[in-house]
């Protein structure tokens, strides 16, 4: 059996010496085999440009595992790829470069730019769920009275109830980017997950979340602060159909989107 896991890694960041010898030799320490490796030096801008391809035999790391190990390297030599496509492509929007940690005083769940991915805030506008119109959940033919809508700085969600917010960001995914949403260890260890599917290649909008309160008590979300990352990951082939390929019925999605047929 292949029990090979295959990745891609893309760098960008300041020119500086020792960056081939910190990747390679990360890539070494962790017993992985690079099968290409390209760079290039922009001398008028002073950016150094890097894309290696690796596999690691019998891995048992996932792709956020390693992301995690390498982001030592990351913020010693300011590998900004995140930075550098909501720039120029406005792959997100409103953007923070660094990680946002307090407000006029005051401390925040943070959000902004993490080293392999982006912390997004929730929006203020809120869809609380409730049993009381509806008798049952049909994600075929969702009732929208099942929701009451909420608009506010603090959002209570029910004991074991959940509800829909959206980010604040609006994303334009790039055709060779998938984007793995997970939830920040802050809400997590007060028992409140944050669930999004994938950001597909070539989708746009802003994000739904969704909050669930697992716990017995009612339980509070912070709008204008963190509340989940998102993981990019980079295709080793641009994907044959993208999400707007194929007309997608959450594209340019704005504010709180219920289920669609």
């Amino acid at each position: 059996m292949n029990t090979e896991q295959r990745y891609l890694l893309r760098i960008t960041c300041p020119g500086r010496t020792g960056l081939v010898a910190a990747i390679t030799g990360f890539l070494a320490d962790q017993h992985c085999f690079i099968t290409e490796l390209s760079q290039f030096d922009d001398i008028q801008t002073g950016r150094f440009f890097c894309r290696a391809e690796f596999f690691k035999p019998e891995s048992g790391l996932t792709p956020v595992e390693l992301s995690d190990l390498f982001s030592e390297i990351g913020s010693r030599f300011e590998m900004d790829w995140i930075q550098q496509m909501a720039e120029s492509q406005d792959m997100i929007s409103p953007f923070a470069a660094n990680q946002i940690r307090e407000r006029d005083g005051e401390k925040l769940i943070s959000y902004g730019t993490s080293s392999y991915g982006y912390d997004v805030r929730c929006a203020r506008e809120f869809k609380i769920f409730t049993n009381i119109n509806s008798s049952t959940v049909d994600p075929k033919n969702f009732d929208p009275a099942s929701f009451v809508d909420f608009e506010g700085d603090v959002c209570i969600i029910p004991p074991n109830s959940f509800a829909l917010a959206r980010t604040v960001e609006h994303f334009k995914i790039p055709r060779e980017i998938l984007i793995i949403c997970v939830g920040k260890s802050t809400y997590a260890r007060c028992g409140i997950i944050v669930n999004v599917t994938p950001l597909e290649p070539e989708w746009e909008g802003h994000v739904t979340l969704e909050f669930s309160n697992t716990t017995p008590l009612p339980a509070k979300i912070y709008a204008g602060e963190g509340c989940a990352q998102m993981i990019f990951f980079e295709g080793l082939e641009v994907c044959s159909e993208s999400y707007k390929d194929k007309d997608g019925k959450y594209i340019g999605q704005k504010g709180v989107t219920l289920p669609k047929m």
